[in-house]
């Protein structure tokens, strides 16, 4: 259990330092990766859904057995968008550089699906205790 509380402790905080700085590179983004964004609605939205994440990962941090179904999704969380950007590198819509920012979240899906394995449901828990 500790193995799955720091790693989505680690996750969490990554997380809000990567995520948290894109509200203000919206200007930024458009020029170093034309075309610029033409839906701030879809960019902002996906800024606040992934914070939304980290703050998932912090709570399953707290007791990873009791929300340790929650780690099927925060895998999916990872998986799509690691699947989503590889798409579209591979269908040339997306640059290089655009595609490197998904190398964390494949190496966390990865570590999630460990902790996920690892981690004792809690019914596990109660009759290790009895």
């Amino acid at each position: 259990m500790k193995f799955a509380r720091i790693l989505f402790r680690i996750a969490a905080l990554w997380g809000f330092a990567v995520l948290t700085p894109l509200y203000f590179l919206y200007e930024n983004i458009g020029r170093e990766y034309p075309p610029a964004i033409t839906h701030p609605d879809f960019y902002y939205g996906f800024i606040g859904v992934g914070l939304a994440w980290q703050a998932a990962f912090l709570v399953i941090s707290s007791d990873p057995s009791r929300f340790r179904p929650m780690m099927v999704p925060a895998m999916l969380e990872k998986f799509i968008f690691v699947i989503s950007l590889s798409a579209l590198y591979a269908h040339g819509r997306l640059q290089v550089g655009q595609l490197m920012v998904v190398g964390p979240d494949l190496i966390l899906g990865i570590l999630f699906i460990a902790a996920f394995l690892k981690t004792p449901t809690r019914d596990m828990l109660a009759r290790a205790k009895s």
